[in-house]
């Protein structure tokens, strides 16, 4: 059954099954949670969720950003930062969604990028500069996987919550897109796309901070060219949130692009062994 996949992946499945089929299917759904047994409302609004007052929010914020600021790797400080802080940013961001067909057929259905939804075999056999296969070599690559995305706890609106997780599960798929790595210039470039094209305050403050870790170099090449096209694309693109990639594997990622109205990055930052025809 796991022959056809690559290599990574069958270890991942292999050592983690138990986990992925009991996680990655916890679809966010519209109707209030209750535990198992019990048929009274626990406050939870979703499985994940966790209720908290504003109170309890602002403390969240300013614990996880401050957490955040000393080390920008804790991933887990940066969610909740972006949790508690992102409400106003996601009702634009779930307006957008809801006047875009596309994006409003996302809202109903709520499909999720996990190990379980994909297929990865079929993604493998896709023609090279496709969405699907250029998003799997870049999983591959960078050896991560989609299930590493958190669970989506302190948002208090259920279906702003799958606006977030919707947000965080195509992050990897705009590294795939605009064509940046995930060293530390790739990863600030594409959060001033996101910081342009979502509002997010999480995606603002890595934006702003993000910088300050770069050398001059890296700096220099960040403020005079990428800086000014991912803040253009942001900007200009349609809401990448809208977007079913999973319906549009087999489509031709310089097209998508056009589709999108997403500029080609104006430098290649990949190796010279690791650039497919998606970046050429």
């Amino acid at each position: 059954m796991m022959c056809g996949l690559p290599g990574y992946f069958r270890r991942i499945l292999k050592t983690s099954r138990g986990y992925y089929c009991l996680r990655s299917f916890g679809v966010l759904t519209g109707q209030q949670y209750t535990s198992s047994g019990s048929h009274q409302y626990d406050g939870r609004l979703y499985p994940s969720h966790i209720p908290t007052s504003p109170v309890q929010k602002a403390i969240l914020a300013v614990g996880s950003g401050v957490a955040a600021l000393k080390n920008p790797y804790r991933h887990d400080m940066v969610a909740v930062l972006g949790e508690t802080t992102g409400h106003q940013a996601l009702i634009r961001l779930r307006d957008q969604m809801r006047n875009d067909s596309e994006g409003c057929t996302i809202l109903v259905e709520r499909p999720r990028i996990r190990l379980s939804t994909l297929d990865l075999t079929q993604m493998s056999a896709l023609p090279d500069g496709t969405l699907g296969r250029e998003y799997l070599r870049f999983l591959e690559e960078n050896r991560v996987t989609p299930d590493s995305r958190a669970d989506v706890k302190f948002v208090d609106n259920e279906e702003l919550a799958y606006v977030m997780q919707r947000y965080r599960e195509v992050h990897d798929l705009l590294h795939t897109l605009l064509g940046m790595p995930t060293n530390m210039l790739g990863e600030v470039a594409v959060k001033w796309f996101e910081a342009a094209q979502t509002g997010l305050p999480m995606c603002v403050l890595g934006a702003t901070l993000g910088p300050l870790r770069l050398s001059v170099s890296r700096l220099q090449l960040l403020v005079q060219s990428l800086g000014p096209w991912a803040l253009r694309s942001g900007s200009c693109a349609r809401c990448v949130l809208s977007v079913f990639y999973e319906r549009r594997w087999d489509q031709n990622l310089v097209e998508l692009r056009h589709q999108l109205n997403i500029e080609p990055a104006p430098v290649n930052l990949f190796p010279s062994s690791k650039k497919t025809s998606s970046n050429s």
